[in-house]
């Protein structure tokens, strides 16, 4: 994961990682008011702190918010508790992964480290070569891939889902949502003649 990536980097390359941006924005999921709920359902505390850590890291907060923001890692928690439940192993033995490969690297756990040494560790696991990394049937960068496309997902995904907080997904990709007001485009609309309102009450620039 290159370090400083800008959001408007990380999306337009969710085409080399198998349309995630695309595929958030329709897929159905059967979930149980995700929505509605922040308790965890799934993951331990120290799993969550983890996880929620890494998605920060993955879309970081800047000018604009970022997963911690959005909470996805409440979607998350929610997809392990439902539709992705077969990847909750994985989980497991990634968040005691990047822990070891943490303290190996820097003596502290993956929670604990500053952002750059929190970029350094996923950057060796993307890759590969993340050095304390535990022998099993969970490389680094299987559990890698998997947080990022559950964090992108998370952010993109319609608020149902248990992330995209406050639509803030959607307002980062101008992006009116599947239940924009006027229930489709006009012609005027796509012509740049009418606003656009959005699912959440706002309008997009012309």
């Amino acid at each position: 994961m290159p370090k400083n990536i800008t959001r408007r980097e990380l999306f337009s390359r969710t085409g080399a990682y198998g349309g995630s941006a695309i595929i958030a924005l329709q897929f159905p999921r059967a979930l149980d008011a995700a929505e509605r709920s922040t308790d965890r359902l799934v993951l331990s505390a120290t799993e969550w702190q983890t996880v929620e850590a890494i998605t920060a890291r993955i879309i970081p907060t800047d000018e604009d918010p970022g997963a911690m923001e959005a909470g996805c890692v409440n979607f998350i928690d929610k997809a392990l508790a439902n539709e992705d439940e077969a990847l909750r192993a994985q989980y497991e033995a990634g968040v005691l992964g990047i822990d070891t490969v943490s303290q190996t690297r820097f003596k502290k756990s993956f929670v604990d480290l500053n952002v750059d040494e929190q970029d350094t560790v996923l950057a060796s696991l993307e890759s590969g070569v993340a050095t304390g990394w535990p022998t099993g049937p969970v490389g680094s960068e299987q559990f890698f891939s998997t947080v990022r496309n559950h964090t992108v997902f998370g952010f993109l995904a319609d608020p149902k889902y248990g992330g995209n907080r406050a639509y803030v997904g959607w307002r980062v990709l101008g992006y009116p949502g599947s239940r924009h007001r006027s229930g489709g485009y006009t012609v005027e609309q796509m012509r740049g003649e009418a606003d656009i309102v959005t699912s959440w009450g706002g309008k997009l620039p012309r």
